[in-house]
């Protein structure tokens, strides 16, 4: 028989398991929204959109993207240093421009273990778009190879200026240092979705390249539109409750960044994983919109109109914000047609993804100086480009 005390422990510890976890926010919010009357058609249409649009393209980019890349090559760039400095900087920006942050995170570990240049590190953080490439690449191919030209050339200039300027060895820790963050195994929550997505991303994936294509679905029977609706916005939720509890969610960093999986992950645990958190901050921003539009009666199109020269600027504020998930937020806000391309490439430039989680744990004033220097060429390139009508 439980005591009083083990009786009252339960309960409490389960009540500060969801208030700890911020990321439960989000699958509360869309309950809330569905239950509503006035919320639930926008609040549907919003978790179909996010699934058939982003979700479905996403995980079949990652799924080539991974099996192509089976293992990165993880070359020193102290050996490229010394062939050639613009070698280096050259090859780490290339890493950065890689979707996802694993490339930015390699070169941030070798310059903590001074084994790569200042001017490496500016160069790998200007290239990076983080997960936002994957976004970018699986809606806007195009685009997406565009912006990666866009970010490995401005990174090679600036990687080389910083290098011009500073010491190849300047700002780095005083002592060697690896980041070695604790890896979590496959969480429990995961394992449910892997047979959900084996069943349901080939049918999605042509349901999806169907409405991309703007066929008129209602051919095929008058309940169609809604059958999928229905179903895009059940595989939505059922992805968005997985990533909230995939992590404790405790801190800004569990909210913003994607999982650590336990080394070596398989293929499809990763996709998955990156799946769950694209989706997951593609529907918050995909809700923020339709709640401002539709409750608040905030046009942000007819804003961001209004006021377009502040949209490079605001843009780049964004990207000084760790991790990628705010960064995906703004990668939306451009495929929804809301901001123009010159906002998007100044984000991707300025934003470092998760790569500065490590470089601000192991070498803070190396993380502080080569954030504010990936600013610079962002609202250059920004400004530049909305002045050139882009």
């Amino acid at each position: 028989m439980l005591s009083l005390t083990q009786t009252r422990f339960i309960p409490n510890k389960a009540r500060c398991y969801i208030t700890d976890n911020k990321r439960l926010f989000l699958p509360l919010l869309l309950l809330i929204s569905l239950a509503v009357p006035a919320s639930r058609e926008f609040t549907l249409q919003a978790l179909s959109d996010a699934f058939f649009q982003v979700s479905v393209f996403v995980a079949a980019t990652l799924l080539i993207y991974y099996y192509l890349i089976d293992k990165l090559p993880q070359l020193q760039l102290s050996y490229l240093r010394a062939k050639s400095g613009i070698l280096e900087v050259s090859f780490a920006s290339i890493l950065g421009a890689l979707p996802g942050c694993g490339g930015a995170i390699i070169v941030v570990t070798q310059f903590t273990k001074k084994q790569a240049s200042f001017g490496s590190v500016v160069a790998v953080l200007t290239a990076t778009m983080g997960d936002a490439a994957f976004l970018l690449l699986a809606t806007r191919p195009l685009d997406g190879l565009l912006m990666m030209l866009i970010g490995v050339a401005v990174g090679v200039i600036s990687g080389q200026l910083v290098n011009t300027f500073h010491k190849a060895d300047q700002f780095q820790p005083d002592e060697a240092s690896e980041y070695n963050e604790q890896p979590q195994c496959q969480p429990k929550a995961l394992k449910f979705s892997r047979p959900v997505w084996k069943f349901a991303l080939v049918p999605s994936l042509i349901v999806a390249f169907v409405i991309a294509t703007n066929t008129d679905l209602s051919v095929f029977g008058s309940g169609i539109n809604e059958g999928i609706t229905v179903f895009g916005s059940i595989m939505a939720l059922f992805t968005v409750v997985v990533w909230a509890l995939s992590s404790k969610g405790s801190s800004y960093k569990q909210v913003t960044s994607e999982e650590a999986p336990c080394t070596p992950p398989s293929k499809l645990t990763k996709v998955l994983m990156d799946t769950h958190f694209v989706t997951a901050w593609v529907v918050a921003s995909f809700m923020l919109f339709e709640i401002l539009v539709n409750l608040v009666g905030v046009d942000l199109t007819a804003w961001f109109s209004e006021y377009a020269y502040l949209a490079p600027l605001v843009a780049v504020a964004i990207g000084l914000l760790p991790g990628c998930g705010p960064q995906i937020v703004v990668m939306t806000l451009y495929i929804q047609g809301i901001i123009p391309f010159s906002a998007m490439a100044a984000n991707a430039i300025s934003n470092d993804g998760d790569a500065l989680f490590p470089a601000i744990a192991l070498a803070p004033k190396a993380a502080l100086i080569a954030t504010v220097y990936s600013t610079i060429p962002a609202l250059i390139l920004g400004y530049g480009l909305y002045f050139y009508g882009i």
